[in-house]
């Protein structure tokens, strides 16, 4: 399976063959026929122009080198990216954070080219930019990956929120602040959250299976 109207290589590729400025879409905004990312509402983003990616953990299970990773991989997708992170093999308990983060360093350069040609596999067959990270016990780290503007419009109370945290110090602007409350809400509402994915995947596939217009 792979993207509609097939890619040449990223005009904006990070060092760890990601995309960088707008992912594999070029940063474009996009009207009807843009894509669709496995849930959503109908309408701006189609599912005809977005390959589907439910099969994308399986897929990076398959493909990946069985020694980089102590446990399953995690795959993580949205409509632009599609982050993939493991665990590494433990440090010495006597080792401090210091020795953890060196070890991710370290396989971070060591794998960088074989990253890449995966990213390269991945993004022909899912359409999205491709981001990586890794993990030893509480030190994770996220390698190079997408930071992808949202366009929105706040009414006075709500700019208001975003400006008591910026005053107070939790953010140092309003688009972190707004960020930050994000990562709050997602926090909270992690099981309900993934039961909406979920059923929307579901009418995804049933609008799929249907008559074609």
């Amino acid at each position: 399976m792979q993207a509609r109207g097939r890619r040449g290589p990223h005009p904006h590729r990070g060092p760890d063959g990601h995309g960088g400025r707008g992912g594999p879409h070029g940063g474009r905004g996009s009207g009807r026929g843009a894509g669709r990312g496995g849930f959503g509402r109908p309408g701006g983003w189609q599912q005809a122009d977005l390959p589907t990616a439910e099969d994308a953990p399986a897929w990076f299970t398959g493909r990946l080198p069985s020694d980089w990773f102590v446990g399953p991989v995690e795959v993580s997708v949205d409509r632009e990216e599609i982050v993939v992170t493991g665990q590494l093999p433990p440090v010495s308990e006597t080792e401090e954070s210091a020795a953890a983060a060196g070890r991710i360093s370290r396989f971070r350069e060591d794998t960088r080219a074989e990253r890449m040609k995966i990213a390269a596999e991945a993004e022909a067959r899912y359409g999205r930019t491709i981001s990586w990270g890794a993990g030893i016990g509480d030190t994770q780290h996220l390698f190079t990956h997408l930071s992808v503007p949202v366009m929105t419009r706040l009414r006075q109370p709500q700019r208001q929120v975003l400006d008591t945290l910026v005053d107070a110090g939790v953010a140092r602007s309003r688009s972190e602040a707004l960020a930050w409350a994000v990562n709050l809400v997602g926090q909270h509402t992690e099981e309900w959250l993934a039961g909406l994915r979920q059923a929307m995947s579901e009418v995804d596939k049933l609008r799929a299976e249907g008559p074609q217009l």
